[in-house]
This record gives C-alpha cells, sequence and structure tokens, in this order.
C-alpha cells in the first residue's frame, strides 16, 4: 500500500505537491504554537509531525528535522522527570 502510495505521490505535479505539504506541515505546526498558549496536550510531538510532514519535500525542514532531533537525543529524561527531595 505503501509503494502505491508513494507512486501516486509522484505521479503529481510538483508545485501541487509543494502546496499540499505546505498546508498539511503549516498547519500542524500552527496547531501546536496554539497548543503553547492555550491548554492542550501534544505540542512536542505535533511539532515534530508538522517538520516530518514538510522534510518530505523541502530541503530546509529536513535540515531543522536533523537538528531537532540531534537536540532531542541530549535530553536525559531521567534527569527532566526527577523528584526533588522534601515533595
Amino acid at each position: 500500500m505503501r509503494d502505491r502510495f508513494s507512486k501516486s505521490w509522484k505521479l503529481l505535479p510538483e508545485t501541487l505537491r509543494k502546496t499540499i505539504v505546505l498546508i498539511v506541515g503549516s498547519t500542524l505546526i500552527v496547531t501546536a504554537i496554539l497548543l503553547i498558549v492555550l491548554p492542550g496536550p501534544f505540542t512536542i510531538p505535533l511539532l515534530i509531525l508538522g517538520l516530518v510532514v514538510l522534510a518530505a519535500e523541502f530541503a530546509w525542514a529536513e535540515r531543522l528535522l536533523i537538528r531537532v532531533r540531534h537536540q532531542g537525543a541530549k535530553i536525559n529524561p531521567k534527569k527532566l522527570f526527577r523528584r526533588r527531595p522534601g515533595l
């Protein structure tokens, strides 16, 4: 099924593909930014998903996604979620 979708996707004109990717990826990123201000979960996953979608057609988004993955690999969850004594 993935091969079939990939072949169909490549048959679309490049400008149409880029427009679709830009709209979907931007919508995900804007939604994630709104969730920073508004109460809601899944802010970071939506940002990353938006970058993944944009990276399918844009080189700048792929470079940014690589930087985000590199910075995310540095995060130590044990330090991030450790309990403080006395709480």
